[in-house]
């Protein structure tokens, strides 16, 4: 085995475009720092709606092209982090893009959600056997938000990281290996309060989302873990620049095809959800890293 980087993290994500909005910072801040940032990302996005006019023609119900394209958005977004190493759930394609819950295409074959989660979560263990991360981060349960590409992707994390650190299971993708701490995305109820009180006074966009709209807001006790850089904001704002289909930003706010604003959070919040924390009781951590020995 090759000499891996002394800290290594892991994200995995629905969509090209989810990493930029919620862990831009972060893995601009560790990939600069030089820790080993790998990014699975499970589909293409291929059931996205398209904010700009001249690329309406990508959308599924017309060139369904889209995914394509939103590779190359991805890619760039990749550039703008510094992150060199990103990855599609058993490469580009595999699985598609399942659409909002309850949509028919929830049930399409190849459709992400349609698929059996240790079908999908194999693809993701030799992924983990090889970079082997000290830090796993993905979503909730409910995916942030219940898109069921989202909640799909935190079954399918959940289940790769228990299935990676089981000698028994699959010994040809690789030699086992335990993620030593899980977090989940999260964001303090009181910072989104806040964020959308200063976008408001702002009147960055006529129309405004609600602190309900922002994917995984909990109490504030919830949260374990912050991790900010006012010098890494630039990099997180041009990364989601990058996904020019999906994303409008303005300034220190954002707005996704419903054209709705939202505050974009410099810092990144999470809980630790598997895994020693690395800070007192009380206080929360400002290394996702904090207590980890190897």
């Amino acid at each position: 085995m090759t000499e891996l980087p002394a800290r290594r993290l892991l994200l995995v994500h629905a969509h090209p475009d989810d990493e930029s909005i919620n862990n831009g910072t972060t893995m601009a801040k560790y990939a600069a720092e030089g820790a080993q940032v790998t990014l699975v990302t499970c589909t293409r996005g291929e059931e996205g709606e398209v904010i700009p006019p001249a690329l309406a023609h990508l959308a599924p119900d017309r060139d369904d092209r889209l995914g394509p394209h939103r590779v190359g958005e991805l890619a760039a977004a990749m550039k703008a982090l510094g992150v060199t190493d990103h990855r599609f759930l058993g490469g580009p394609g595999r699985f598609r893009d399942s659409g909002m819950m309850g949509a028919e295409q929830n049930r399409r074959d190849g459709a992400f959600w349609n698929t059996d989660v240790d079908d999908a979560a194999p693809y993701l263990v030799e992924i983990v056997r090889e970079v082997r991360p000290q830090v796993l981060v993905t979503y909730d349960p409910d995916g942030g938000y219940g898109h069921p590409d989202h909640i799909q992707a935190h079954r399918v994390a959940m289940r790769a990281a228990d299935l990676a650190a089981d000698p028994a299971f699959r010994p040809d993708l690789g030699a086992p290996h335990r993620i030593a701490k899980i977090y989940w995305n999260r964001v303090p109820r009181t910072v989104a309060e806040e964020g959308f009180a200063r976008l408001r006074a702002a009147g960055a966009f006529p129309r405004t989302a609600t602190v309900e709209d922002v994917p995984g807001v909990v109490d504030d006790a919830l949260v374990t873990a912050e991790i900010g850089g006012a010098e890494h904001a630039g990099r997180k704002a041009a990364a989601m620049r990058a996904h020019a289909t999906q994303i409008a930003v303005e300034g220190a706010f954002f707005a996704l095809s419903n054209d709705l604003g939202q505050p974009l959070f410099e810092t990144e919040f999470y809980q630790l959800v598997r895994g020693e924390p690395g800070a007192p009781a009380g206080r929360r951590e400002d290394d996702l890293f904090a207590g980890v020995t190897s």
